[in-house]
């Protein structure tokens, strides 16, 4: 298994001294408490109050402008001193850089929306999630076998975080990738797992002359079509309706082009062959798969891959069981096995993406 060098620094040797080590080790066994006391302190204000004081302020300055008790101020606060994120000096609090990055980092902030209506709850069942192979966390939620039937019965705040997260990750590679797939003019494109339409909305206003079919779920189709109702290009939007996992059901012909975008990090290494060798029956000598994937292991700094390898365990116990954010060499594999060839990998796109682009054998 291989590491892009960044990686391969960082995780390959030892670097922490025996006190560290011991120290990280009792922050991890307390890290449900972390992460709440941290929401907390984002959610109260309190962490906001600190960066525009910049003198600092006191406990019970903090409980007045927060019409929170002495006591509830006081735990949040000593639990945030020994986690990092605020300060003590001159006996008033003050903001850290952690806590600063807490409060001020977007992702950070839609990696804790998500992580407390999404997965919190559910992620006490890891453990039966992993012995079993299925996303049994879910059943918080509903009785579904993946969170994609059931996204759209969730509760409105929770597929609101839920599409929040999902967008935020694909939308800041979008200007790149469209750069991309338009350099080699489609006119027809095969939006495979195409949720909402983000991404067909953006093509159909890049170009004026493309026309994009959405392959997904019969209910993803239906959310689809509320969403991009009105919006410019809509008119060349189209639904083709299709269960994925079915291996027996192929995929619609005719298209210069196939996007999958954060696609196949939803379904199992043995899955990904079969839609991937539906896709390739269906492409003709001239046709070009488009895969854009965040592949945790071409990642130029360890909190990207910090993130990707958690999100993993998100589709582990919420989403389907037997999926994953992949290592390059695991894609690269099924894609060959699904015989297609991969002519070039494009890294770093937005939020750390790559685009494979993809042809025929022979």
């Amino acid at each position: 298994m291989k590491l892009f060098p960044a990686l391969e620094k960082k995780y390959t040797k030892e670097r922490m001294r025996v006190m560290e080590a011991q120290s990280r080790a009792h922050e991890i066994s307390y890290a449900p408490v972390t992460f709440q006391v941290s929401r907390l302190m984002i959610k109260f204000g309190i962490l906001q109050l600190l960066v525009d004081a910049k003198e600092g302020l006191t406990i019970e300055e903090i409980a007045t402008k927060t019409n929170l008790s002495l006591y509830a101020v006081k735990v949040l606060l000593e639990a945030s001193l020994t986690i990092g994120s605020v300060l003590y000096v001159d006996e008033r609090f003050v903001i850290s850089k952690v806590g600063w990055f807490l409060l001020s980092d977007p992702l950070v902030n839609v990696n804790f929306i998500f992580n407390h209506d999404v997965t919190y709850k559910g992620m006490y069942h890891l453990e039966e999630a992993i012995l079993n192979g299925k996303p049994e966390g879910l059943k918080v939620f509903g009785q579904w076998k993946t969170i994609y039937e059931g996204l759209s019965s969730l509760p409105d705040d929770i597929r609101k975080s839920w599409l929040m997260y999902d967008h935020f990750y694909s939308d800041n590679s979008f200007d790149e990738a469209l750069q991309i797939v338009f350099s080699y003019h489609p006119q027809t494109l095969l939006d495979v797992g195409g949720n909402t339409g983000r991404w067909a909305t953006r093509c159909v206003d890049y170009d004026e002359n493309v026309a994009v079919t959405i392959l997904d779920l019969p209910q993803q189709l239906e959310m689809m079509k509320e969403q991009i109702a009105g919006k410019k290009g809509a008119d060349r939007i189209f639904g083709h309706s299709a269960n994925l996992l079915d291996p027996n059901v192929p995929f619609p012909k005719g298209f210069d082009s196939i996007w999958m975008s954060q696609f196949l990090d939803c379904f199992s290494e043995d899955e990904i062959v079969s839609i991937l060798k539906r896709a390739a029956m269906a492409m003709h000598n001239e046709s070009l798969l488009f895969i854009m994937e965040t592949l945790w292991d071409r990642q130029n700094n360890e909190t990207a891959a910090f993130d990707l390898t958690h999100i993993s365990i998100y589709f582990t116990t919420m989403a389907n069981g037997n999926s994953k954010m992949y290592h390059s060499e695991d894609l690269i594999r099924c894609v060959e096995a699904a015989g297609l060839t991969i002519e070039t990998i494009h890294d770093g796109l937005g939020g750390g993406h790559a685009v494979l682009v993809c042809k025929k054998i022979g």
